[in-house]
């Protein structure tokens, strides 16, 4: 019996770190002006960010197989490149260095060669700082500069830019409203689209805190974590629900990808107040 009651008082106070969480963002967080992309749509995508990006084989290879599983781009080309530093910040990245036509122009793989078949290098990047930056109080300054900086130089290259907000360690829920708010700010400074991966974070562990997110340490994601953070990313930049994307991997359970999909769909329509 102690057993078990030892259990049900760690969910209920898994239960009521989500509760909190989600009380704390909704009274931090400022209102996101920007609620879409803008015309078009966007078949290559750049990720430039950190270990938060590349962890479980990147985050760009589960958008790339989103895409490519559902009608909206059947028989299209697309592509999901990552370009990643471990441990850095916006401001360790040449962005500009990354329209090269040499970056993302080829794939070689067990197919052979093959050449890219894009009119130019992206549509859309998608930009992630450092887990603290945004809200260390000596790099807070160098994330909202850095966006500036990076925003102004993807558009001079007729991209969109995108920011992709983090989410809290897992020890460490008060990151979820402190990181919400600094990215919403950025991205209203700069009118760029941000995708709100921290608050489905805080709204998965607030409603099934038996759906692991975080690796061992508490910080990166798990596979589940990865997959939500993807879900998120489909449903803010495409408009469109995650919800029945065939599941291409038996490592998750569907039950479990479906209610990841329904979270990231939630919490876009949330955050965007569509």
């Amino acid at each position: 019996m102690k057993r078990y009651s030892h259990l049900a008082t760690r969910l209920s106070a898994l239960l009521l770190f989500g509760v909190l969480a989600c009380a704390d963002i909704g009274r931090a967080q400022t209102h996101p002006r920007r609620s879409s992309i803008g015309e078009g749509t966007p078949h290559r995508l750049l990720f430039v960010g950190n270990s938060f990006f590349y962890w479980n084989y990147g985050i760009n290879a589960y958008v790339e197989r989103m895409a490519r599983s559902t009608d909206a781009f059947a028989g299209q080309p697309f592509r999901g490149i990552l370009v990643a530093i471990g441990g850095a910040g916006l401001d360790w990245h040449d962005v500009d260095s990354y329209f090269r036509p040499q970056v993302g122009s080829y794939r070689v793989g067990r197919t052979g060669f093959e050449p890219d078949k894009f009119d130019k290098p992206f549509d859309a990047v998608i930009l992630q700082d450092c887990s603290q930056c945004p809200v260390h109080p000596q790099l807070k300054p160098t994330f909202h500069a850095s966006v500036r900086k990076h925003a102004a130089t993807i558009r001079a290259h007729g991209a969109v830019p995108v920011l992709f907000m983090t989410w809290a360690y897992a020890d460490k829920p008060e990151m979820t409203a402190q990181l919400a708010t600094e990215y919403t700010k950025a991205g209203n400074d700069n009118d760029v689209l941000v995708v709100p991966v921290g608050l489905a974070f805080a709204r998965s562990l607030a409603e099934r805190p038996d759906v692991a997110l975080y690796w061992v340490d508490k910080e990166h994601p798990s596979i589940a974590g990865t997959y939500l953070a993807a879900a998120t990313v489909y449903a803010s930049i495409y408009g469109r629900s995650p919800l029945g994307i065939p599941v291409t991997s038996n490592i998750l359970d569907p039950a479990v990808v479906t209610y990841l999909q329904k979270v990231a769909w939630e919490t876009v329509n949330d955050y965007y107040k569509r």
